[in-house]
């Protein structure tokens, strides 16, 4: 039964992402929250950013001031307003996160879990039984928190390697959710253990 918390278009989306047959075990939807640790960590390093942009927007101004007639200094302060910009774009990323939390649901089926994270575009992550081998959980306060389904490992502008947590946050009874995608998990198809003939020459697959 879907959560009745889930937006009527997100139901939607919901229901044109099952297969024929397929069941719904359970759904949620994470805790709506200003504050998650990507928008804090964006919101905290543009504080300093902004005041550096407006203030050198202002003395690039006031600069002109002792200027008389249009020259390329008039202009000077202009290009500080794009980094203005920028820096209301961080301020405004606990927002923009309270809105995300309002269109991501979380499903779990009898054939695989399905995250939609909303946002300007909905991304949609499907883990089968077999992707749920190293599912654990992070306990919050309040009955919430996190059920870690996978790691994702990628490299950001400097290549540095980055990891991100990929699985269902900020959500209630974080154990019974743990529970559930366990039991998925048994369901998947035991790997096959290599044959190895008495002479030990060959190892099949």
């Amino acid at each position: 039964m879907l959560d009745n918390r889930i937006p009527h278009k997100l139901k939607e989306l919901i229901d044109r992402e099952l297969e024929i047959g397929e069941r719904i075990v359970w759904t949620g939807m994470p805790r709506r929250t200003f504050f998650t640790p990507a928008a804090t960590g964006s919101f905290l390093f543009g504080i300093p950013w902004t005041a550096f942009a407006v203030f050198w927007t202002l003395m690039a101004g006031a600069g002109t001031w002792f200027t008389s007639g249009f020259s390329m200094f008039s202009i000077f302060p202009l290009f500080g307003i794009p980094f203005i910009l920028i820096g209301i774009g961080m301020l405004s990323a606990p927002l923009g996160a309270y809105i995300k939390s309002g269109r991501t649901a979380y499903v779990i089926t009898d054939k695989r879990a399905i995250s939609f994270e909303g946002g300007s575009s909905t991304v949609i992550r499907s883990f089968t039984p077999e992707k749920l081998g190293d599912v654990f959980r992070r306990e919050r306060s309040g009955g919430y928190g996190d059920v870690i389904i996978d790691l994702s490992h990628t490299r950001d502008s400097d290549g540095d390697k980055q990891t991100e947590e990929v699985g269902f946050f900020r959500v209630r009874d974080p154990h019974q959710v743990e529970r559930l995608l366990k039991e998925l998990a048994s369901r998947a198809p035991a790997r096959r253990r290599p044959e190895i003939p008495d002479d030990g020459s060959i190892y099949k697959f």
